[in-house]
């Protein structure tokens, strides 16, 4: 937390962007963690924008907990049905914003700059549906994520033991270190394109820390991550022989 506050220290800092649960690296903010955050915001005079479009997607004895619980500074919540019932397509996502001062003008601005004074109907409804009628369908799919990324780490430590890899604490997204490889973040996916005709995300597009990453998307019936495993695992034998 020391650098956290360092940061929030600096005059420029007037918000913090918080995604919760985590993505790509798939953490669950703890309660402690969250309210010495909470804590460091309120001296700093920092906002807090919070994106938990995964909260639903915590897995074992994890439990998200939202920002409006610990929040002490004005504070913005958004979030959606999108990632949990599978309906991105039709854009709808939802936000709480503490202050009616910020909301006030946040819509002004909204109708103003975009021409925007409401969300598609089609989204409404199936929001409203998803959440009244889908917690059968919602359990029954986070079991088989669970399935899934279990499938992931099984496969990819039988292939590589020295990943040692482990599922996420939240979110269908399976975040591989594939350092202890030590195969080139380019080579790699110059091999997974080109030879096994297969995308997967490189940490590098999250920034350089995430060298030396992929980001696996596991939310997908199994047979087709069953390939996409295949894939990888090939295109990784590929670039690093030895491994």
């Amino acid at each position: 937390m020391a650098h956290l506050e360092a940061l929030l220290a600096r005059p420029q800092s007037k918000i913090l962007l918080l995604c919760s649960p985590h993505n790509p690296t798939g953490k669950v903010w703890s309660a402690e963690e969250l309210q010495q955050m909470a804590t460091l915001c309120e001296r700093h005079q920092v906002r807090v924008i919070s994106d938990e479009i995964h909260m639903d997607m915590t897995w074992g004895e994890q439990r998200h907990l939202p920002w409006s619980q610990v929040a002490a500074t004005p504070w913005t919540l958004l979030t959606s049905a999108s990632k949990s019932f599978n309906i991105p397509a039709l854009t709808g996502a939802y936000g709480f914003i503490s202050d009616a001062a910020s909301r006030d003008a946040y819509l002004q601005q909204l109708k103003g700059r975009d021409g925007l004074s409401s969300p598609a109907v089609l989204a409404i409804v199936a929001h409203i549906a998803a959440y009244r009628h889908g917690a059968p369908w919602l359990d029954a799919l986070r079991g088989y994520l669970q399935d899934n990324l279990r499938y992931v780490a099984e496969r990819l430590n039988q292939a590589f033991p020295q990943l040692a890899w482990q599922p996420p604490q939240a979110t269908y997204l399976a975040w591989i270190d594939l350092r202890p490889l030590n195969i080139d973040d380019h080579e790699l996916q110059q091999a997974l394109i080109e030879r096994e005709k297969v995308a997967i995300m490189p940490g590098f597009t999250y920034g350089e820390e995430g060298r030396g990453f992929v980001r696996l998307n596991v939310g997908c019936p199994r047979s087709k991550l069953e390939d996409g495993m295949n894939r990888l695992i090939a295109g990784l034998r590929f670039v690093s022989p030895q491994a």
